[in-house]
This record gives structure tokens, sequence and C-alpha cells, in this order.
């Protein structure tokens, strides 16, 4: 029997808003971010930031108390529960970083059921700062993908999951994401496979203007509770026509015995 391995998008897919953007706000950023948007890519920007908190005598303790006031949709959480509970195998793309995704997730009782979060690497320093570094080593040549900003290429990594994983038999997947930088992964997925489009977002409109190219069937949502709703019901839909498949090739199987 397939497996099913269920990629996510983090920043308005399994949260509604962006968690960056909250920080700068909830923080009292938006200026000196305003001022500085325009001198520096968005990972490197938020390193400033996160340095700019660090001046002003906010400790990473302070910044996950922000972060733990980020709202997470029930029928996410509730979602995310039975998904895990059933066997899926849960992962998350992002463009966020680790310390803000893993402190949200902790904070929802969530963090668990994810057996992978890739996404920018962070960590708190000897003198308290948190520092924000890039996915792929900007040292490093680039992954060479005009779709996807130089730090994360998430088709990149959609090819290294499915290498990883397909020693264990085939898998069926769902990618659940709302920007551009999604429509890499999208381009990955195969007959069979699934994707789930914020609709009206970015990814939705590209898809949407490139319909040829995708090859997963496509279940657009609204929020959280559309997602929630939808994503359990492929998750059945697939588990059931698998179970379906198998009695048949058993029944078949016993016919010839």
């Amino acid at each position: 029997m397939a497996g099913i391995v269920v990629v996510f998008d983090f920043d308005r897919t399994l949260i509604d808003g962006d968690s960056d953007s909250w920080v700068v706000a909830e923080m009292g950023l938006t200026q000196l971010f305003n001022e500085l948007r325009s001198t520096f890519p968005w990972n490197k920007l938020m390193d400033r930031m996160m340095e700019e908190l660090h001046l002003q005598g906010k400790s990473s303790v302070d910044i996950k108390e922000c972060l733990k006031r980020i709202p997470m949709h029930l029928g996410v959480i509730a979602a995310i529960k039975s998904a895990h509970a059933s066997g899926c195998d849960l992962r998350i793309i992002s463009d966020a970083n680790q310390f803000f995704i893993e402190t949200i997730l902790e904070c929802h009782g969530l963090l668990g059921s994810f057996s992978q979060i890739v996404t920018n690497p962070s960590i708190v320093d000897g003198d308290g700062r948190l520092r924000i570094f890039p996915y792929h080593d900007v040292g490093s040549p680039s992954h060479g993908c005009n779709l996807c900003p130089s730090n994360l290429c998430k088709g990149v990594v959609i090819d290294q999951i499915r290498a990883s994983v397909s020693a264990n038999g085939r898998k069926i997947y769902i990618y659940l994401g709302d920007g551009r930088n999604d429509f890499c992964p999208t381009l990955r997925l195969v007959e069979g496979d699934h994707v789930m489009p914020r609709k009206d977002y970015a990814l939705s409109k590209r898809i949407y203007s490139n319909r040829m190219l995708i090859k997963a069937d496509i279940h657009e949502w609204s929020d959280g509770e559309e997602l929630g709703k939808i994503l359990l019901h492929l998750i059945h839909r697939i588990s059931t026509e698998e179970i379906n498949c198998s009695d048949l090739s058993q029944l078949n199987s016993s016919d010839h015995i």
C-alpha cells in the first residue's frame, strides 16, 4: 500500500499570517524594516531585525513569547493531529526559520507530528542573539532555479524527500502552500499526487496560468477550516482507494489458486 507524504508550507498555510511580519510588527520594528527593505534580501533582513532586538535588550525568550501569540486555526491543528495519527508522514518546507516554526508548533503541541522541517536554520549565539541563516550555503554554487529565492529552493528539497523515502515503496504526495516559491515544488509532483493551493494567492494564480504544466490534482482552500476538511477528506479517499485496490488484488490472486 502506498504511504501518504503531506508537505506543508508554513506562513499563510499552517498559520494564517506571516511569522516574520508578525514579529516585526509586534516588536516595534516596522519603521526600521521598511527603511532597510530595499537594501537586504529577506533572509538577511530578518537576521538584521534579530540583531536590532538584541541591541534593544530583547532576548530569545521575548521573541518566543511574541511568537506564541500567533493564532493557529483549530481546524488546522485538528487536521495535523488526525493526519499524524493515521500514519501520514508530515513535513514542512518553509522560507521562515527554524526558531519561529518550532516555537509556534511546540506552543500548539504539534512539533512531534512532523518528521522533518526544512527551513532557514537559526541559532541563539553565545551573546544571546538569535541568528538566522540561509538554508542553501551562499558560498556554494547556486541551486540553479529561477523560480525560487537563492536561500531556498523548495523543488530541490521535494526531490531530496522523494529520493530519501522511495526505498520504502510508492508514496502519494499532498503539497499545501500559498506563495510564489511553492510553484517550483508543485511542478515536481506527478500524476496521482495532489496540490492544495490557497485560493486567490500567488501559488493558485501561477498554477492556473500554467495549468498544462501541472500533473497533480488541484484542490483549492480559502481558510484554515477548509484546509483541514479538504486535507482529511483527501487522506481518507486515498486510503480507501488503496484498501479497495489491495482487496481486489488479493481477490484476483485467490481466483488463480
